[in-house]
């Protein structure tokens, strides 16, 4: 089993890399210094095991398995902390793989046996739990054979595409393969449905403005009307944009 070590801390990474030397079965196959190097190197080297530190700068462990799920065929995730009791609690109650920092051997040996891939709700369990905010910073997109980190505070638009999800963004369009549903659970303080199938950041709105056959239409800030023709506002929806517009 390949496993990929993620620590922002380089001691932290040694001792993890020799006790996994040290362990049958098991084969270090890289190392990384934060969650942008880690998903990176899980794109090319496909690890079976990811052994992810939770506090580091940028993206921390929670958001960084977040993004991991975004891979065809995710690695297994095993988190070492050096959280509190009540935190742990939030791992153990969902069988969710730790470790303990300053790392035993025995207890890494029983977290790589136990290491699980992790959905979604769960991660946001922890989060909620742990008193981490669960909701992502940055979309993890595939794009050109690679994933890029879209910040969500780039985003414009989430329209509904087929079976995928169009991603508008300050630099062009990125499709991924995420349910709209669930992007406006995760994001809805920052975004507004408008229809169907579409999500609208509502910092990004400059105004709602009526066409001559009298339809509502959202008009983003620095855009053309030619780039915002899929931005009808459905009827029911007309009364919450509004709302929310004026910080309602």
């Amino acid at each position: 089993m390949k496993v990929l070590v993620v620590d922002d801390e380089a001691p932290a990474r040694e001792r993890l890399k020799q006790i996994l030397d040290d362990i049958e079965g098991y084969e270090f196959s890289g190392e990384a210094g934060n969650g942008e190097q880690a998903l990176a190197l899980v794109d090319a080297d496909r690890p079976d095991i990811v052994l992810l530190d939770i506090r580091m700068p940028g993206l921390d462990g929670i958001q960084t398995a977040h993004h991991l799920n975004a891979i065809e065929q995710p690695p297994a995730v095993v988190f070492t902390t050096a959280y509190d009791e009540y935190a742990i609690d939030a791992f153990e109650a969902r069988a969710v793989g730790y470790v303990l920092k300053p790392v035993r051997r025995s207890r890494l040996v029983a977290a790589l046996e136990q290491a699980s891939r992790l959905a979604a709700p769960v991660l946001n369990e922890i989060a909620a739990e742990s008193g981490f905010d669960s909701k992502r910073k940055h979309i993890c997109a595939r794009a050109h054979d690679r994933l890029t980190l879209i910040p969500v505070d780039d985003i414009e638009v989430f329209r509904a595409d087929q079976k995928y999800v169009c991603v508008q963004h300050s630099d062009g369009e990125t499709l991924i393969d995420e349910p709209l549903k669930a992007l406006e659970q995760e994001f809805g303080d920052a975004f507004v449905r408008i229809h169907r199938g579409a999500l609208v950041a509502v910092a990004k709105i400059e105004t709602i403005e009526k066409t001559t056959d009298g339809i509502s239409r959202v008009v983003l800030r620095n855009h053309s009307h030619a780039d915002d023709k899929e931005l009808i506002i459905s009827r029911r929806h007309v009364a919450e944009v509004r709302r929310r517009l004026k910080g309602g």
